[in-house]
C-alpha cells in the first residue's frame, strides 16, 4: 500500500507530484532544490548555501519519515554545472556520512534557475 509523505517542514510540490511515496519500508523522495519552506523562495546565490538548503529539506522529509540522513541508500543529484561539483561534494559529505550509492549529473537547466537538485531513496519505518 502506497503512502504520501507530506510535511510543512519541506517545500510543498511545485507540480504534479507528491513530496514523496512510501512503499514497503522504502521511501522515494521527489528531488529537492533549495526552497524555503515557509515561503518557496530560492534561499542562497552560491553553490554551497544551495546545497546547505537542500540538505535542510531532505532532513525534513526524513524526519517525517523517522529516518535519517544514515538510512538513504540512493540519491541521484542533479547540478547546472560541473564545475560546482568539488564545493558540492564539499556540503554532500557532511551529511550523507553513511555514503549511500549515488549519481551525478550536470543538466542543461534546474527548476527556478538554481544550482543543483538531489533526489534521495531511503529505508524507513513502516506506518
Amino acid at each position: 500500500m502506497l503512502r504520501y509523505v507530506d510535511t510543512k517542514n519541506a517545500p510543498a510540490a511545485i507540480g504534479p507530484y507528491s513530496q514523496g511515496i512510501v512503499l514497503n519500508g522504502i521511501a522515494f523522495f521527489s528531488g529537492q532544490i533549495p526552497l524555503s519552506p515557509q515561503t518557496g523562495e530560492v534561499v542562497g546565490t552560491t553553490i554551497e548555501e544551495q546545497t546547505e538548503q537542500v540538505m535542510k529539506n531532505i532532513q525534513a522529509l526524513l524526519e517525517s519519515q523517522g529516518a535519517a540522513f544514515t538510512d538513504v541508500v540512493k540519491t541521484t543529484c542533479f547540478l547546472a554545472d560541473m564545475k560546482d561539483f568539488a564545493a558540492f561534494n564539499e556540503v554532500y559529505a557532511k551529511y550523507f556520512t553513511g555514503k549511500p550509492a549515488r549519481s551525478c549529473v550536470a543538466v542543461k537547466e534546474l527548476p527556478k534557475g538554481v544550482l543543483c537538485e538531489v533526489e534521495t531513496i531511503a529505508a524507513v519505518k513502516e506506518a
